[in-house]
């Protein structure tokens, strides 16, 4: 692109980046516990705002959790191969087994996360560098943004920096964009990539103003890739009109309501939990200035006394606070179960005691197709990733594999016991080869089983050997040998 087309492709990207991120910096402060949406009046007291900051009563975060500690990409193998091919290795040159935790995070918070994918050096080596991505941080267009697999136009952003010159200090954002063949690296000022200006303590949009592009000052280089470099991860392909809004979004209204009635109950504990005492028919009496003056100095040690016989003491009734420990623990079942999450995931209340074993994995299906349904949606996006990782150093097998499948490790907590009995009936009653089952087996890793194959082999030539030596010694010695000293023979 010359340096206008670029300007122009710039400007939209941002506009685009500045619309998603209206949506996803509320859904990140939601998610950041720093948002708790309860009115507080102009006046409000100290204490009245300190309760208001004690009612957090943040889920979200273990929403994520419940579904992205269940996603882990074990390897990547080609149709009927039980071996991963061997794009798989740069999947973990570029330490995707532990950072592939926050694409998931990601695509879970706000509906999508990204990699760009590049041709480079990783350990020294030819090698696909893979870099995960938020989508607050990369932005990525698409003709047909719900059925498109590569975008038109990409484009990632870094962190505000100053630069120094003569007139001074100017912030600017460096940004990276990408097309099919080349990737432009450039700075843009700052204050176009900020969504929000804050004037006299109020939040406004910032107006987004004519970008121009230097072309002296943009870096451009080829990764001649034919394809925008950025592979995308949908919580879900299933919405088909406006595309994945994550599974925080809708659950914010709930989360309203829990912080709502939390702070219910906390002015309720700080003002009407104790028992309030009254008195009647006492003559209060002034001091020195005319100010009437505490009758009574009340302690758990003291008692209160009137001369006066006509005097009555009593208390108020407390506030009974059941209701809204109840209300609380309905709001949590609503989000459980429109999030499709066993309420013992939450320990809410008293909703699951005294249960069996089948009504747990009874109360536990739904979570169980929610989490086979997004390891449908991501290991598709994990298959582009590996074969774009393949077409980055030339591996056209891999490229055109369009039948490899991801493998996901099973992390569905069983005992080992109850495991090892399942495989070893499946073994023997199905006559499944014992091998082929050792895949299955939890926390077992591709370096385990490569160890485990290798055993079994020599075990296997250490097997034939020995019947090979013993097949030798029975044809070498004689069946119907006759007595010592003898022919064995009549004549």
């Amino acid at each position: 692109m010359d340096a206008k087309t670029l300007a122009n492709v710039v400007q939209y990207l941002i506009a685009t980046r500045r619309a998603e991120e209206v949506r996803y910096s509320e859904i990140h402060e939601w998610v950041k516990d720093r948002v708790c949406s309860i009115y507080a009046p102009k006046d409000a007291s100290v204490e009245y705002r300190q309760l208001i900051d004690q009612s957090r009563w943040n889920v979200l975060p273990l929403l994520i959790d419940s579904l992205a500690k269940n996603f882990y990409v074990d390897g990547y193998r080609p149709k009927r191969a039980s071996d991963n091919a061997k794009v798989w290795k740069y999947w973990q040159l570029n330490r995707m087994d532990a950072r592939q935790s926050g694409l998931w995070r990601k695509s879970l918070e706000y509906g999508v996360s990204y990699t760009v994918t590049l041709p480079g050096m990783v350990e020294a080596e030819k090698a696909p560098v893979i870099t995960p991505w938020s989508p607050r941080r990369l932005t990525a267009v698409y003709e047909d943004p719900i059925n498109d697999e590569w975008a038109r136009y990409a484009m990632t952003v870094g962190f505000e920096k100053p630069i120094f010159d003569s007139s001074g200090v100017t912030m600017v954002t460096p940004v990276t964009v990408y097309d099919d063949w080349y990737k432009y690296d450039l700075d843009v000022p700052a204050q176009t990539m900020r969504t929000y200006t804050y004037q006299y303590g109020q939040r406004a949009p910032s107006y987004l103003g004519e970008i121009t592009i230097n072309a002296d000052k943009m870096a451009v280089s080829e990764h001649g890739l034919g394809y925008v470099p950025v592979v995308r991860y949908m919580d879900t392909y299933g919405e088909l009109d406006d595309g994945p809004e994550g599974i925080i979004a809708p659950m914010i209204p709930g989360q309203r309501q829990l912080n709502q009635t939390t702070f219910s109950l906390a002015i309720a504990e700080q003002y009407a939990i104790f028992r309030q005492k009254w008195v009647v028919g006492l003559e209060i009496q002034l001091d020195e200035n005319g100010n009437p003056k505490q009758p009574f100095k009340v302690a758990v040690d003291k008692m209160l006394q009137a001369e006066d016989p006509d005097v009555k003491f009593g208390d108020f009734a407390q506030t009974d606070v059941s209701g809204y420990l109840s209300s609380r623990d309905k709001t949590m079942l609503y989000i459980t179960a429109v999030r499709q999450i066993a309420p013992h995931t939450m320990v809410v209340g008293e909703a699951v005691s005294n249960v069996s074993a089948e009504a747990l994995a009874a109360l536990e299906a739904g979570h169980g197709q929610d989490i086979a349904e997004h390891k449908a949606s991501y290991g598709e996006s994990v298959e582009q990733n590996m074969r774009l990782a393949g077409l980055a150093v030339g591996d056209e097998a891999a490229w055109k594999d369009v039948e490899a499948q991801t493998k996901w490790r099973d992390t569905t907590p069983r005992s080992l016991a109850q495991v090892a009995d399942a495989l070893g009936k499946m073994a023997q009653m199905l006559e499944v080869p014992p091998e082929e089952l050792w895949e299955k087996i939890p926390d077992v890793t591709d370096g385990d089983l490569e160890r485990w194959k290798e055993a079994h082999k020599k075990r296997d030539s250490i097997a034939k050997l020995n019947g090979l030596v013993n097949d030798a010694k029975s044809r070498s010695t004689p069946a119907d040998s006759g007595a010592p000293g003898t022919s064995g023979s009549d004549s």
